[in-house]
């Protein structure tokens, strides 16, 4: 009976123990899965904002004008359009004849005139030679002091008779070269309001010439980048219709629209291709280096549409602070709205909202190149 006994209480001691080891392995394993256990939230690596001399585009868009537009009327009215030599979109060379008018009156004017200074060239030759022999006579005593001033003074009247004639001659000419219609410059035709039998008034426009046909771009930039556009500067100006095409900024105007706070700056066309005026065109002008705030590349996110990156805030929380983009490289990009001194979460950031606490940990090492395999030794023979 007591042996019975003393087994009975073996086995119960046993089981306890077992129970007992058991319970120790649980709270064992339960200890490590709580040291193993990340504390502090994401995880993230952390990289400060930089500023470096990046080269800069300021970008613009307008519209292509003409360099200079020049307008062409008639300077003599009254006459009728009997002949039209160009057409919108011809090409004409400085003193070209663009437009003919009636001038059968103004040649019967010339001929007119030409002969009244052939009688007043007659006259003066008379009056001339009349005043040279009354002089002679005077000299010899043999006509009086009134009849030489008499002869002076017809010679003098010739002379001016034949001054008036000329004078009405070279009028008549010029009016004469007036009724042809010449190109004032060289230069393309963008316009005509002129057709053959039309009676042409003085002073109307007839046609529009782009002065040697040079085409610019009235590029429109915000007053925040208008101080770093310079003349002499080169651009890319980009059509959706004509293309692309060189360019360089000619002139920067001096104002400042005060409603759209934008200004102008004129970029001639180096070949306007099939550019026209009144087109619309974009630009971007190359501005050279400038210092801007730089992040690296995969830290830029975008949040409804709008670009920004975490920064690091108080303590280890995070806040999205939305940025403009200037430019950008596979590896850092160029941005404005970032504070000074700045720290950008950059792996992890995708993962981030608003006010997330964070726990930075070191960035990942580059993977090391793979060592060559070692040449396989000879077999000796």
């Amino acid at each position: 009976m007591t042996i019975t006994l003393d087994k009975t209480r073996a086995g119960g001691l046993s089981v306890l123990m077992a129970v007992s080891l058991l319970l120790a392995a649980c709270d064992h394993s339960t200890a490590n899965k709580k040291e193993e256990a990340p504390a502090g939230g994401q995880a993230v690596t952390v990289e400060p904002a930089l500023t470096e001399n990046l080269a800069r585009t300021v970008s613009a868009s307008g519209t292509v004008s003409a360099w200079e537009e020049v307008p062409v009327g008639a300077e003599a009215g009254g006459l009728t359009a009997t002949a039209v030599y160009v057409d919108e979109g011809s090409y004409v060379r400085q003193g070209q004849p663009l437009v003919q008018m009636n001038d059968a009156l103004l040649q019967a004017q010339l001929r007119q005139q030409q002969a009244a200074v052939q009688t007043a060239e007659a006259n003066v030759a008379r009056d001339e030679a009349a005043l040279g022999r009354a002089q002679e006579l005077k000299e010899r005593g043999f006509l009086s002091q009134a009849s030489l001033d008499t002869a002076l003074a017809n010679e003098r009247s010739a002379q001016a008779n034949l001054a008036s004639a000329r004078a009405s001659l070279s009028e008549t000419r010029t009016r004469l070269s007036q009724a042809t219609i010449k190109a004032p410059v060289s230069g393309l035709v963008i316009s005509r309001s002129v057709t053959r039998g039309q009676i042409i008034t003085a002073g109307t426009e007839l046609f529009r010439i782009v002065r040697d046909g040079r085409l610019e771009l009235d590029a429109r930039i915000p007053e925040t980048e208008l101080g770093l556009v310079r003349a002499g500067q080169t651009a890319v100006v980009t059509s959706d219709q004509a293309g692309q095409t060189a360019g360089r900024v000619r002139i920067v105007t001096p104002e400042v629209d005060a409603q759209t706070r934008l200004g102008v700056a004129r970029i001639a066309l180096t070949a306007p291709g099939d550019l026209r005026p009144g087109m619309f065109a974009r630009a971007s002008i190359e501005v050279g280096d400038q210092p801007a705030m730089t992040v690296p590349t995969a830290a830029l996110l975008y949040r409804d549409n709008k670009a920004g990156v975490f920064v690091m805030a108080t303590g280890a929380t995070v806040r999205f602070q939305p940025v403009t983009v200037l430019s950008r490289t596979d590896t850092r990009t160029a941005v404005e709205g970032l504070p000074a001194r700045s720290r950008v979460v950059v792996e992890g950031a995708g993962f981030l909202g608003d006010g997330d606490t964070v726990r930075i940990v070191a960035p990942r090492a580059a993977p090391a190149p793979a060592a060559a395999a070692p040449a396989a030794a000879k077999t000796s023979r």
